[in-house]
């Protein structure tokens, strides 16, 4: 048998306060993707066939570039909002979660600056 109150079993417990922007931010994230993911694939199909020139033209485009870099960011935001909900879920231990979610955070960060590094050196014409 408890003496505290039920208000102070709570206490502590619920809410942090930012999981409904959380949740938004991660649907609106994916309706993102959706739509970027479609703009990508659409695109490369209609590059059946192209010279590698002709794809890196394609993509050397400001357009085709812009949305390029917006899929790169989005899909590792995307990433990173899922990936820190199934870490805060499910791995109990509080310095182990904290390091896992740096090092995802880190490796995701490092991820999407290479990958609009890539996009940019393209776009810019940098020969390697």
């Amino acid at each position: 048998m408890s003496l505290r109150s039920p208000l102070r079993r709570v206490t502590g417990l619920g809410s942090a306060k930012g999981g409904a922007s959380h949740w938004y931010v991660q649907r609106v994230t994916a309706v993102a993707l959706v739509l970027l993911g479609f703009w990508f694939v659409v695109a490369l199909a209609s590059l059946d066939g192209a010279s590698h020139a002709n794809v890196v033209g394609w993509l050397a485009a400001p357009i085709s570039s812009a949305l390029a870099v917006l899929l790169v960011v989005t899909a590792a935001y995307h990433a990173l909002l899922g990936l820190q909900v199934v870490l805060e879920d499910y791995v109990a231990d509080h310095g182990k979660r904290l390091a896992a979610l740096l090092v995802v955070k880190f490796a995701l960060v490092v991820a999407a600056v290479i990958g609009v590094l890539a996009v940019l050196r393209i776009a810019f014409g940098v020969a390697a």
